[in-house]
């Protein structure tokens, strides 16, 4: 069993970075229980004890909501294990289920590799795949078709691990990184850093392992961290793209390479025979294994307002249940917005903790928030047509006039209020 983590810290700074006010919520923050290890049949109770960070309700078992009047009632056919419903933004939790339940996360996990190594190497950098960075990899785990000895970029891999979910994709990024062990290393930091005190990673791509555990609630804080960043923003909202095939030679001896068309798994941005796309949805991350069910975490904007939904482990077995379940939290949160009282909130990162308050009016920079100082605020959800010989097809941007971007300065966690999302998908409305 893992060690208990630390006991997380006590009081949050929250400010807008377009509010003239600056408000302040002391947090109560037990220390987290010991994370259970996943097994071929989880339990069908949570555990009696569970961390309180974020509000001691999201450490009680069941669903956690305030239904005064004027607000809806929830879904009544939500059955999973797991769920959570957020406003992005300010970090209030609408409401809960479970919130803290260590449950083997899947391919959701992919949420914090990212947030942990997307700012290491520039987009541009290539790297040659060596037959040992594809090692151990799990069998039947998802691909994206890298092959050894072939050149990628690092934009080329992050799009294979966000669209396709590629395990291969993520352990040639941990071998850039050092291996397998130096990016579990780096995630468990990251995870603490982020106060995800319910996780423990052990395969960095997510893949089922004994004692890999995280929550509901830790998924968000990975997703609302990530979405800081604009290249994560771009990959987790991309719809499909051109991925590098294989360098082939022709019968002069000279060689070419094709591509081949990748598309987004997340059903609630791509649609699927029995799901819709859902109106304003921009990511982030879905995943499927053994131990862990379906799980997903969504971010999705109407009318101004940006909502995070983590769903894990539904136990309906239809097809894309998972979506069909996150869309019901989102509209049920949209509704809610505005006037149901939060159960409690998202807490920051530990080195984004409350000290002095800043002058009213502060203004975002335009630099990548915790990325690697590449400039620009904007994310770019890409779709490619079909290629025509030679290299590369042609590619449509959907550029974002504005970005969700975190300032960490003077120990304050600053968020812009504003994060407008593409024209393509904010046109696209449900029948």
């Amino acid at each position: 069993m893992p060690a208990p983590k630390k006991t997380a810290g006590k009081s949050l700074l929250v400010a807008s970075a377009v509010l003239t006010t600056v408000s302040s919520l002391a947090l109560a923050a037990p220390v987290a229980q010991a994370a259970p290890s996943p097994s071929g049949s989880p339990s069908a109770t949570p555990p009696v004890r569970m961390s309180g960070l974020g509000g001691a309700r999201l450490g009680r078992p069941g669903t956690q909501v305030d239904l005064a009047a004027g607000v809806p009632v929830l879904p009544k056919d939500v059955t999973a294990r797991s769920w959570i419903v957020s406003d992005a933004e300010s970090g209030e939790v609408l409401a809960a289920h479970n919130a803290h339940w260590p449950l083997a996360p899947a391919s959701t996990l992919k949420m914090l590799f990212a947030d942990t190594l997307l700012p290491k190497f520039p987009k541009t950098q290539e790297h040659q795949v060596a037959p040992s960075d594809l090692a151990d990899i799990g069998p039947g785990s998802s691909m994206v078709g890298i092959k050894e000895k072939e050149t990628y970029t690092v934009h080329d891999l992050w799009l294979g691990v966000f669209l396709r979910s590629g395990n291969d994709a993520v352990h040639v990024l941990s071998a850039m990184n050092g291996g397998v062990d130096e990016t579990v290393a780096d995630m468990n930091a990251h995870a603490e850093e982020l106060q995800a005190l319910d996780t423990e990673v052990v395969s960095p791509d997510g893949y089922d392992a004994p004692h890999q555990v995280s929550s509901a609630y830790d998924l968000t804080l990975f997703a609302r961290s990530g979405l800081q960043k604009k290249d994560f923003r771009e990959y987790c909202s991309t719809v499909s793209t051109k991925f590098p095939g294989e360098t082939t030679k022709n019968k002069k001896g000279r060689t070419t390479r094709g591509t081949f068309e990748i598309q987004n798994t997340n059903r609630l941005l791509t649609g699927d025979t029995d799901v819709d796309v859902y109106e304003g949805i921009a990511g982030v991350k879905n995943g499927n294994t053994t131990n862990a069910g379906a799980t997903f975490t969504g971010v999705a904007e109407r009318n101004g307002k940006v909502l995070l939904v983590t769903v894990m482990n539904p136990e309906k077995s239809e097809h894309n249940e998972v979506y069909k379940e996150t869309a019901k939290l989102f509209d049920w949160g949209f509704e809610a917005a505005g006037k149901v009282e939060p159960v409690g909130e998202l807490v920051p990162p530990k080195n984004a903790g409350a000290s002095a308050a800043p002058s009213a009016g502060v203004a975002v920079g335009g630099g990548e928030a915790g990325g690697a100082g590449r400039a620009g605020v904007g994310a770019k959800p890409v779709t490619s047509a079909a290629a025509g010989g030679g290299g590369g097809g042609k590619v449509t941007a959907l550029a974002i006039a504005g970005g969700l971007l975190v300032l960490l300065a003077g120990g304050v966690f600053l968020i812009n209020r504003r994060w407008p999302l593409p024209d393509l998908v904010r046109r696209r409305t449900r029948p």
